[in-house]
């Protein structure tokens, strides 16, 4: 985008302020009408009935996906276990696709029900998901600043187990959805937010029973189908701040026609989240980062990293910062021999407003980082997002139609667009700018100096104050068409149930940038003065591009015009296209069985055709400091079927089994495979165990990617600087597509119990023990290890390096070119417990007569192992991190909910415990041992842990059997707890972030949410 559309953008921005101003009053006016209407309204109470006023998560085992109905196991409020629902014949529940009555699976089922996604206060079902202690490492949009050239800006996922993205299977109603990028990520934020009435999450491997991907488990979103009536709601939302406002809105009609026969529902919402541009928190002031400890030096007992506060770059600062001087030598002996001067009167000399010349105050100075002294002039982060700003709109409708007693029709259409805008941080060089000694901008004071020493140039470096931000500017339209049946048959006395359809997903991205162009920059920063005129030394020379080139001064803050701003800057972007084909249909019954309950059957088969293409303008494709975008081009077929089984074996004792046969056109054919038993010796206890053989297919990405370019810096351990410590250098990453992937391979055990006492009802327990190894894990290695291999004699690294000029890397100024490819090459383990426990009790409060539903629940997941090895570094264990995605050893979630007549409150506590930097490093202070890649020595490894207390309070302000009313607030991180210090680093471009990990750990502050929920005739 041009520098008019920034200011557009601000202009937008401040529009949207003031209709978030007049909304939220309207919101109010709306709220305090509706209570003064409806405190006259002579209408029936609420219903007492606990499972209307149980909002709380329910583990159970699971039967078939179609979203119908759901019934829990255990542990659980009373009326929502498989016991007491006995009058509904079919429990139909994510996990296996037959349908029984009664029957649990041996595979773990949480589900969250709609009152718990009502009473979240979040904006979108995914940031809810994300909260849920199984559920680790989640893209997200306030994570993926970073993610400049990768498109996922704005992409809301979920990662079970902190196995990745891509190893989760999401459905809708049991279907795939087309991706939102290449590797194939689900973004929540394009289903159907007010319609989902629940959200089932299978936590355990099922590739046999739904394919490829469902390494770690599931997550269904089931909606609402049949539902009829009219409702909506108006939320808004901001921070104790004043800041991340924001606004959704929903509207949903559904209606029967024909006496019942057909049924018509659409659903439209949505949203605008203005974001937070900048870091204004005090937390952030602070400096927190990872550096160098100024007083290691190899072998003398100090720890080499040290987190720290006041921390900045050395090697940078807004204006400008001189590093080094290269000057002729005097010695007649090596006249043409240039050195670098690193300790005269220039170097540290820096410029300010209007180019003013200062002297940088070094503090305590280690690697490319200072701690004190002019600390604050090496930070970047307030040019980065605290959270994006994201708007989205959808629309769904579904219709659907009895043509006979046994067979029902339906066609499904969806619409959604996201746009997601925010700054991916400062345009940061480290001592990289060369400044010749004839440059026209160079101060008077600086060229003097020069000129005396004989110098013919200087090396800059730069958080490029007057150089714009990088901004990432993604949109997304997401189409996904479905028809289907469902019904049944009989062959002879045998019934059948079967249910098929055809599904065409398309995700139009368009992934924008606002980036400088490398060439330009270079022409208009080596400016020199021809008859009085500063111009660009390459026009004066004629160099063919270069006739338009607008001369930019890199010393100094506010120095250079629009003019010399819209010449270097440029908004490249491509255009990419995701397809997929879905053709499905499946089986199942029950064969009567003499001794004990029926024999449950359920086959089926599926095809499928994933796409990609794209575009892109040539001139994007190369010369951009981030971007340089190519088209991906390719496709991919399978075809699969499954058989699944159940067969009690004793009336205590049952056994579920299911295989999967499934044909790769790239990655060939493989099979996948499930076996299971529960066993209830009491009927208080129920024991289950699983095994199972999954599957991950190597995605669009993963296989096609035509080249995925990105620069960046890395320390290059053939050049040491001053403190022996690797050299900053830029390098630039190419990562390309492997067509010759085979599936990743994991087997799966899970053992668990689940105890109800039958003597204290509503009080449960579970614990669910999991074991997932993976197998030829899809991998790819850094672009520093690389380096870093091939330096410790690791040849086969080395083939993947080059360099711009030819040169070897102990030579200087050589900028590194990487090649980088995903293989099959790496093994991964994830061990852990899951635990649950519930309790639910009716509360009377005798002096009105009235009677409530008291429930608490809590969910932990302990992370045992989180375990790599990539067949190099020897296996590494990152489980009980608190750095990167973690995960954490802990996470856990505490609720305790009240309803009582209309209201309900609800009080939730979340947290994560304390951990590390890193498992690897070893903490010391002084006496420590050598640092080695493997085990590098830090001065604190501990990472605090966390605990946010969240409120809700609704009030259902008129209520009847046909119609509802709700006002409601919210309140995240009541007690506005600051995000404990994470100091990111000690990579030097660590900067352009804040010191804290937003995967983790709560960053925006207190948060309030208001809202007004309407129904009627439902």
């Amino acid at each position: 985008m041009s520098s008019q559309n920034v200011s557009s953008r601000s202009d937008q921005r401040e529009a949207s302020a003031s209709i978030w101003k007049l909304s939220t009053k309207g919101l109010l006016s709306a709220l305090a009408l509706a209570t003064m209407a409806s405190a006259h309204a002579q209408e029936a109470p609420v219903s007492s009935d606990p499972a209307d006023a149980s909002p709380g998560q329910v583990e159970v085992e699971a039967n078939a996906p179609t979203g119908e109905t759901t019934a829990a196991e255990a542990p659980t409020t009373p009326t929502a276990t498989a016991d007491t629902t006995a009058e509904v014949e079919e429990i139909v529940v994510t996990g296996s696709r037959i349908v029984r009555n009664g029957y649990d699976t041996p595979t773990p089922v949480t589900v969250i029900g709609e009152a718990d996604l009502q009473a979240s206060g979040r904006s979108n079902v995914a940031d809810f998901v994300n909260e849920l202690p199984s559920v680790a490492g989640s893209t997200a949009p306030a994570t993926s600043n970073r993610s400049i050239s990768g498109g996922t800006a704005g992409i809301s996922s979920i990662n079970l187990r902190s196995l990745g993205n891509n190893r989760t299977l999401v459905l809708l109603d049991g279907k795939r959805s087309v991706g939102s990028i290449a590797n194939g990520t689900v973004d929540i934020n394009t289903f159907p937010q007010a319609l989902v009435k629940n959200v089932e999450i299978v936590t355990g491997g099922a590739s046999s029973v739904y394919g490829s991907d469902a390494v770690s488990g599931v997550v269904n979103f089931i909606l609402d189908r049949k539902y009829t009536g009219l409702k909506g709601s108006v939320e808004a939302g901001e921070t104790t701040y004043g800041d991340d406002r924001s606004l959704l809105g929903t509207l949903t009609f559904g209606t029967g026609f024909a006496d019942g026969r057909g049924h018509f529902l659409i659903n439209g919402e949505s949203s605008r989240r203005d974001g937070i541009f900048g870091v204004p928190r005090q937390w952030a002031e602070k400096g927190w980062y990872m550096v160098q400890n100024p007083d290691y030096r190899a072998g003398n007992g100090q720890a080499q990293y040290m987190p720290t506060s006041q921390a900045g770059m050395a090697v940078m600062t807004p204006g400008g910062i001189i590093t080094s001087v290269t000057v002729r030598d005097p010695t007649p002996e090596l006249p043409n021999r240039t050195r670098v001067l690193t300790d005269t009167a220039l170097q540290g000399n820096y410029f300010g407003g209007n180019g003013v010349v200062n002297q940088f105050n070094y503090g305590a100075v280690g690697g490319q980082w200072t701690v004190g002294g002019d600390w604050k002039l090496g930070q970047s982060y307030d040019r980065t997002s605290l959270e994006p700003e994201s708007n989205r709109d959808g629309l769904f409708t579904r219709l659907s139609f009895d043509v006979a007693d046994n067979l029902n029709v339906f066609a499904e259409a969806s619409y959604n667009k996201n746009e997601a805008y925010q700054w991916g941080g400062t345009n940061s060089d480290k001592g990289s700018v060369v400044i010749r000694s004839d440059n026209a901008f160079i101060p008077d004071e600086i060229k003097s100096q020069l000129d005396a020493l004989g110098a013919t140039q200087f090396n800059l470096g730069t958080s490029n104050a007057d150089i714009p931000t990088r901004i990432t500017d993604n949109e997304r339209e997401v189409q996904r068409y479905v028809l289907g049946f469902e019904g049944s048959f009989d062959v002879g006395a045998q019934g059948f149930k079967w249910d098929g359809y055809y599904q065409k997903g398309i995700t139009d991205a368009h992934e924008g940038l606002y980036v400088y162009n490398t060439q330009r920059l270079a022409w208009a920063q080596d400016a020199i003065e021809v008859d009085g005129q500063i111009v660009c030394r390459a026009t004066a020379n004629g160099t063919a591009g270069a006739e338009n080139c607008v001369p930019f001064n890199r010393m100094g803050v506010g120095m250079n015009s629009q003019e010399a701003v819209d010449y270097i800057m440029g908004s490249p972007f491509r255009k990419q296209k995701f397809e997929q084909d879905v053709a499905a249909v499946n089986f199942s019954t029950n064969i009567d069985n003499a001794w004990f309950n029926p024999i449950g059957i359920a086959f089926g088969a599926e095809h499928r055709i994933e796409k990609i293409s794209g575009e892109v303008d040539p001139q994007y494709s190369s010369g951009w400091a981030f971007g340089n975008f190519l088209v991906t081009d390719g496709k991919y077929d399978v075809t699969e079927a499954y058989l699944e089984a159940l067969v009690p074996i004793t009336d205590s004792l049952e056994f579920n089994g299911a295989v999967r046969g499934t044909d790769y056109s790239e990655s060939g054919y493989v099979t996948t495979w499930k076996t299971g038993l529960t066993w209830s010796p009491f009927d208080d206890l129920k024991l289950r165990v699983t095994q199972s053989r999954d599957i991950r297919a190597p995605n669009l990405q993963e296989l096609f990617q035509a080249g995925q370019r990105r620069t960046n810096f890395l320390g290059n351990p053939y050049q040491l600087d001053v403190n022996d410590q690797p050299k900053s250098m830029r390098f630039t990453e190419t990562t390309m597509g492997n067509t010759d992937l085979k599936p990743e391979k994991a087997d799966t055990l899970g053992l668990g119990l689940i105890y109800r006492p039958s003597f204290v009802p509503g009080l449960g327990f579970s614990v669910d023990y999991y074991d997932i190894e993976i197998n030829d894990a899809i991998g790819t290695v850094v672009a520093q290890d690389i380096v870093d291999r091939c330096f410790s004699g690791i040849t086969q690294f080395c083939g993947q390096i080059g360099t711009v000029d030819g040169r070897g890397l102990d030579t200087t100024q050589s900028d590194i070119l990487i090649t980088n490819q995903p293989l099959n090459f790496v093994s991964q383990r994830a061990r852990g417990l899951d635990l649950e426990a519930s309790y639910s009790v009716p509360m009377a409060m005798i002096s009105d007569g009235l009677e409530g539903m008291l429930s608490f629940r809590a969910l932990a997941t302990h992370y045992l192992e989180m375990s790599s090895n990539n067949g190099v570094d020897g296996e590494i264990d990152r489980a009980g991190q608190n750095s990167g995605d973690g995960p954490p050893d802990w996470r856990y979630r505490l609720s305790a909910t009240y309803n009582l007549d209309r209201f309900t409150f609800m009080l939730t506590g979340r947290g994560i415990s304390a951990g590390t930097y890193d498992n690897t490093y070893v903490e010391c202070n002084g006496d420590c041992p050598t640092s080695t890649g493997r085990n590098r020595t830090i001065t604190n490894n501990k990472i605090a842990g966390a605990f946010y207390v969240d409120t809700f309070l609704s009030y259902n302000v008129g209520a009847s059997g046909k119609s509802n009313n709700q006002v409601f607030f919210k309140i995240m991180n009541f007690f506005n707890e600051d995000p404990e210090a994470v100091g990111l680093g000690p990579s030097d471009s660590s900067n352009v972030e804040p010191g804290v990990n937003r995967a983790l750990y709560d960053y925006l502050g207190r948060t309030f949410r208001l809202g007004y929920r309407f129904e009627f005739g439902a």
